[in-house]
């Protein structure tokens, strides 16, 4: 990513937390930017902040993702503007409870936001990307897309799919200029907590990490070229091993025969 383009980066969920933080860091890396949120006021409050800071163009853009007229009026920038460089798929939302206890709205809202809406702003850029050659997108995943809680089940679900869904994506785009990362936070202090259930006064402060940390990280993880990023994990060794099982598992299942292991007693 140049230091020096003044092509646009679009940034969602950019109103506080980890969409903030990117925000102000593209800005030092010299783009402009468009800002995705609900929260006009605190957009623009931003979008001024940002500009000031760094001398760059920043444009708000209020946009409930969460629903079909959101979606599509971000899709449509992001299909149109061959500005656009960055795609930042930041917004998201977490409501951690069983699901027996859950609401439908609960459930339909963070797969609308979580999923929907991040394959859909993808969708929309990627053909500019391609046709141009350049660009990045970095979906924002999460741990629990690795590891499922009682609790966790519906988001725990939704971060898988990013995480495949990037995966996938990485192998469509082999060979292009189009570079893509999944980012996957463990806990990092944003405001998505305290209406998930579990307030950030619950966890363990040792084990959460401020977010322009985790940015930071991820960031200088996107410069060498990262495709899967755990910010939060020492040992390079244990994800590429962690990489490789899976790879081999999926090898392995690649057979029409059924296992040994499940053959019944009247199998020959």
């Amino acid at each position: 990513m140049s230091s020096t383009s003044r092509k646009i980066a679009v940034v969602t969920g950019a109103s506080s937390g980890i969409g903030a933080i990117y925000a102000d860091r593209l800005a030092q890396r010299g783009y402009d930017l468009v800002l995705v949120a609900r929260r006009a006021d605190r957009l623009r409050a931003l979008a001024a902040t940002i500009a000031a800071a760094h001398g760059v163009q920043v444009e708000p853009l209020s946009a409930d993702l969460g629903t079909e007229a959101g979606q599509e009026s971000v899709a449509h920038l992001l299909a149109t503007n061959p500005a656009i460089s960055v795609l930042v798929n930041n917004a998201g939302v977490a409501r951690l409870t069983p699901i027996e206890g859950s609401s439908v709205a609960d459930l339909s809202s963070q797969v609308a936001l979580n999923i929907t809406a991040l394959a859909r702003l993808t969708h929309a850029a990627l053909p500019g990307f391609k046709l141009r050659n350049e660009g990045t997108i970095i979906n924002i995943a999460s741990v629990l897309g690795l590891h499922s809680l009682a609790i966790s089940s519906v988001y725990s679900g939704t971060k898988a799919f990013v995480v495949a869904f990037t995966r996938g994506l990485e192998q469509e785009l082999a060979g292009t200029g189009v570079k893509v990362q999944a980012v996957l936070p463990a806990a990092t202090a944003t405001e998505l907590w305290d209406p998930s259930g579990v307030p950030l006064s619950a966890l363990a402060p040792e084990t959460v990490m401020q977010a322009d940390a985790m940015v930071d990280a991820a960031l200088f993880a996107l410069d060498q070229g990262e495709s899967l990023t755990m910010p939060s994990v020492a040992e390079a060794d244990l994800i590429e091993r962690y990489e490789a099982a899976r790879v081999a598992l999926f090898g392995a299942s690649q057979t029409g025969t059924v296992a040994p292991r499940l053959r019944g007693p009247l199998a020959h």
